[in-house]
């Protein structure tokens, strides 16, 4: 063997062997080890090795199809669960359409499932593993949406599809986890590490959504692949987009595509596209590899484009305690944008890069959304570490985890930053609704001193001219801002003592003690120091939370300054000892047509001294359901407990609420 030969063979075991390690972080939600970017170029770099030499090592990730480590019982596909070969070309895609139509779609970027049917019925959740094993997670098919539980078709159906977070719901998860080690890199790694836990409601709170991108089986025969993801459709799965076509208008597909992703506006994780024929037979013909089948579909990966610039700074921003870095780079367009800013994620990821105090920074826009550096070149000096939180000033600390991870913290327990959570509470639909206040633009505002506490959100208006020249806003921004802001200052009580996060009141709590004493002996009460306990459904745990909350002087005065920007609405105490639903319990299901909606139905039934409830049971005194022969579990809940079922017009000859709208 000669020695060129021989530092080939070397090569390919060394990026087998690192690429397999990152692929272990990848599919299990461990700390991301290197970048897709980096990824995809040592996957070229080992295909074009062994290509050349013939030299295949049986667990070279070209040969494989995944690797997961979950644990939970592992089962055998019934159908193998194998990758998709990809390219980064164009005119690749066309050859391999042939004459063929095609279907064209978005390559999610989340973790695949396997989902099985019998007599109707979910039976089975697998998740991918390493295409031939997967692991059982059916425990969790209530705590995932997007498909399901019971479907029409009576035979044997298997689905596969992606689990996956969008990039809103894993900034605001990620944006909760006070320690850092415990964050997640990207979308997909969460999605990944959400389904690795058993807490159905835990799970359930990830916001994980399951999109279908392939009929796998049925025992009727439907050949076309169009026809399959309409029938999935029809039976209420979330399908994956897709555009028909040919291999003749496929490049102006792609560029389309492509389009909608650079401009910015996509909220699920995607990282590539994916065409496969819409005639399924034939694409059941292709050779079978260990690592994909040939006609089974082919992957476009986008082609990143890299670009340089000169580091002007470092930021620093606090987040819940977590102090994370930001490089501020001269501007330069990348994918059609101009780019300014990329997280550096932590002080570990500074090291790795070798970031200086003055260096060139090599950027990129992975999956075609989110900046990032992945290289750095002619640095010179160190950068200089944060001694003071950029918030409140307190000392700052640095953290090294068990996996050698460091990252930088505030050690002040009352950091604004660290409130991060009851911003958000309180700028939410069922506090003071205030549309455009992201978790990520209040830490912003919040690491700019825009915002100290509640009533200064009502006050963001005189820091406009310096808003409207941070990135990402502007003019059009603020004018949007202000208007939500100024709507939401006329607020229901209600909502109010739900937005000011005192433990253990939630929204039933406030409507209780709004509903039964009113706003003004709500405030009277705690400043006396009187309590809550004769109200129904507060009791003394709820009482006694109420009053150690305002007793502390700096809640009262938050409370107090919030009011004094707000206008509370006057809402008359309601007299439910009389109420047409008093003592009684009812479960509303499906849609309504006299109220407005289930929520001011719910209103007017609590009005009336009653009680809605989620569940059909034993206690539950009229179930409502518009479609009174429907055959839904509800229906036959209430039907096998001799519950009556009534319509929304029966209830409302019954109980009233003829002016519900």
């Amino acid at each position: 063997m000669t020695d060129i030969s021989s530092n080939k063979i070397k090569r390919i075991e060394e990026l087998v062997e690192q690429l397999n390690k990152a692929s272990e972080a990848y599919y299990n939600g461990q700390d991301e080890i290197m970048s897709n970017y980096e990824w995809d170029a040592m996957f070229d770099e080992l295909t074009a090795l062994e290509d050349e030499t013939g030299h295949v090592l049986p667990n070279s990730p070209t040969q494989t199809a995944g690797y997961e480590s979950t644990s939970g019982k592992k089962e055998q596909h019934e159908f193998s669960a194998l990758s998709l070969a990809k390219t980064k070309q164009v005119d690749e895609l066309v050859k391999w359409a042939e004459d063929y139509p095609i279907w064209l779609s978005w390559k999610l970027d989340g973790c695949t499932l396997v989902l099985t049917y019998d007599n109707g019925k979910l039976v089975k959740i697998l998740t991918r593993g390493n295409g031939t094993v997967g692991t059982n997670i059916t425990h969790l098919k209530n705590a995932i949406k997007g498909f399901p539980l019971e479907i029409p078709y009576k035979g044997h159906l298997v689905v596969r599809g992606e689990a996956a977070i969008s990039y809103s719901d894993f900034a605001a998860i990620n944006d909760m986890i006070e320690d850092e080690d415990e964050k997640y890199a990207n979308p997909r790694n969460l999605a990944s590490g959400t389904l690795n836990l058993d807490d159905v409601e835990e799970v359930k709170a990830r916001r994980v959504h399951f999109y279908a991108f392939t009929l796998v089986h049925l025992d009727e025969p439907m050949v076309s692949w169009g026809e399959r993801m309409h029938y999935l459709e029809e039976m209420k799965f979330t399908v994956v987009d897709r555009e028909k076509g040919d291999k003749n208008s496929l490049p102006e597909m792609i560029e389309k595509w492509t389009k909608r992703v650079e401009s910015g506006k996509m909220d699920l994780p995607v990282d590539g596209l994916v065409i496969c024929y819409d005639d399924t037979e034939y694409a059941s013909t292709g050779r079978v590899t260990g690592h994909h089948a040939t006609r089974a579909g082919y992957a476009f990966k986008w082609q990143d484009e890299s670009v340089e610039s000169k580091l002007r700074y470092i930021e620093w921003s606090c987040a819940v305690s977590t102090i994370s870095p930001v490089a501020v780079f001269e501007p330069v367009q990348i994918e059609g944008t101009t780019v300014s800013r990329a997280s550096l994620c932590n002080l570990s990821e500074i090291e790795r890069l070798g970031v200086g105090r003055e260096c060139t920074l090599e950027v990129i826009k992975a999956n075609k959304i989110i900046p990032k550096c992945i290289a750095v070149k002619d640095a010179v000096g160190e950068v200089e570490i944060p001694t003071e939180c950029p918030v409140c000033r307190a000392a700052t600390r640095i953290h090294t985890s068990n996996s050698g991870t460091k990252t930088l913290h505030c050690t002040n327990p009352d950091c604004t930053a660290k409130n991060v959570q009851k911003f958000s509470r309180f700028v939410s639909k069922n506090a003071m609704d205030i549309e455009g206040l992201s978790v990520q633009t209040m830490l912003r505002f919040i690491n700019e001193g825009f915002i100290k506490e509640y009533a200064d959100i009502y006050r963001l208006r005189e820091h406009f001219d310096a808003i409207s020249k941070l990135e990402g806003f502007g003019e059009k921004s603020c004018e949007n801002m202000d208007k939500a802001i100024e709507k939401s200052r006329n607020i229901h009580p209600v909502n109010l003592i739900f937005a000011l996060c005192i433990p253990m009141i939630g929204l039933d709590a406030a409507k209780k003690i709004v509903h039964t004493v009113g706003f003004e002996a709500f405030l009277n009460r705690m400043e006396d120091g009187k309590g809550f306990e004769d109200i129904d459904g507060i009791g003394g745990e709820k009482s006694n939370s109420i009053l150690q909350w305002y007793a502390n002087e700096n809640n009262a005065r938050i409370l107090k300054n919030l009011l004094a920007v707000i206008q509370v609405q006057k809402v008359e105490v309601l007299n439910t000892e009389n109420g047409r639903c008093k003592d009684m319990t009812f479960v509303i299901t499906g849609d309504v047509h006299h109220f407005k909606n289930r929520d001011v139905f719910k209103a007017y039934v609590e009005a009336e001294g009653g009680k809605v409830a989620g569940s059909v049971s034993g206690k539950t005194n009229y179930l409502v359901n518009n479609d009174v022969e429907s055959t839904s579990s509800k229906n036959k809940k209430a039907k096998s407990l001799g519950v009556p079922i009534i319509s929304e017009d029966t209830f409302i000859e019954m109980f009233g609420g003829e002016n519900a709208n």
